[in-house]
């Protein structure tokens, strides 16, 4: 009803003969269909098999239900429909469009990623960056939010920051309380630019997707003599940067073959994107046997440059060829935080 009272509101009308548009009203990842999303159609018409785009998701629309569950086979503007067939769930807002063709669509989603990966890069306030930002003088400020297990705790740790505080640089402790981390304090902690330190508390898991989202710093303590040293580092600018492993995704072999030069595996990517010249690793029996990087990488007899979820491919890694059927690859590559 809510998503009907939209489209009449917005009173949508739009040249139905052409690709379609619309937006990403609702989203969810349901547990028989896969990822579903609600979207008003603003122009054009969808029909099934359409390749599409959505914010970072992409898919080949396989099914479509108008607003009684009904199964349908085109969608015409101010049409509320759920869609199914996109590799991974949108965003509500997302705007949705129709590709070309796959590699299009696909590309086009790599590239979102990318663009959002980066944006919550460089908004990310993290105890490395402000340390190197406060040895170069550009700030003078080092904001923190703080949650421990008991008021008691509270207190003694707020006392113990805010002496660190000099005339060169100024500790703000913005919000302290007893309690685990939750959203709220990410939302806080993203709006104030500061960090977020926790003493034997944990933090929920609204808060921690909040803080991938935001690029939010949350650091855990056991040891209340460790939180205050690493805030001491930071006034201070001693901190190091650190540099992080991110995983992209995994491939499981399938079957071996030659080629020039040696031999590659025949996969099927189980998650993520593999990437030619990605960092990776082999893992047999859930132990590491080899790390090196992508050397090459195929779609049948082509060459490509990176391959996603639920794709067969050739993988060739750099100065490994002992292959075994069901040897895992691990994509990965680093990233300075900080």
């Amino acid at each position: 009803e809510h998503i009907l009272l939209v489209a009449e509101i917005s009173d949508l009308r739009a040249n139905p003969d052409r690709p379609a548009e619309g937006t990403v009203i609702e989203s969810e990842k349901d547990p028989s269909r896969g990822p579903m999303a609600t979207v008003i159609i603003q122009k054009g018409t969808l029909h099934i098999g359409d390749i599409v785009v959505a914010g970072e998701a992409w898919g080949k629309v396989k099914a479509m239900f108008d607003d009684k569950g009904h199964r349908i086979k085109e969608a015409r503007p101010s049409t509320p429909v759920e869609i199914m067939g996109l590799e991974m769930v949108p965003r509500a807002g997302d705007v949705l469009g129709v590709a070309n063709d796959e590699r299009t669509a696909r590309d086009a989603a790599d590239d979102r990623r990318r663009e959002q990966a980066e944006a919550t890069q460089s908004r990310a306030v993290t105890l490395e960056a402000v340390s190197g930002d406060i040895a170069a003088g550009r700030v003078k400020d080092l904001n923190v939010i703080l949650k421990a297990d008991v008021q008691g705790s509270v207190e003694a740790i707020r006392s113990s920051i805010e002496r660190l505080s000099g005339t060169e640089v100024r500790v703000n402790v913005i919000h302290a309380g007893a309690g685990n981390i939750n959203e709220s304090d990410v939302m806080l902690a993203a709006a104030s630019k500061a960090i977020i330190v926790g003493f034997n508390v944990k933090t929920e898991q609204g808060g921690r997707n909040q803080a991938d989202i935001e690029g939010v710093d949350i650091r855990n303590y056991r040891i209340i003599y460790e939180l205050i040293e690493d805030i001491e580092k930071a006034v201070k600018g001693l901190m190091e940067p650190v540099i992080a492993e991110v995983v992209d995704g995994h491939a499981e072999v399938r079957a071996i073959f030659k080629v020039r030069g040696g031999k590659a595996a025949g996969c099927m990517l189980q998650d993520g994107v593999v990437r030619r010249n990605s960092l990776a690793r082999v893992i047999r029996g859930g132990e590491m046997i080899h790390e090196s990087r992508v050397s090459s990488l195929k779609r049948f007899t082509e060459d490509v440059r990176e391959v996603t979820a639920g794709l067969e491919c050739g993988i060739g890694v750099e100065k490994f060829d002992a292959w075994q059927e069901g040897d895992v690859i691990e994509a990965f590559h680093t990233e300075q935080r900080g």
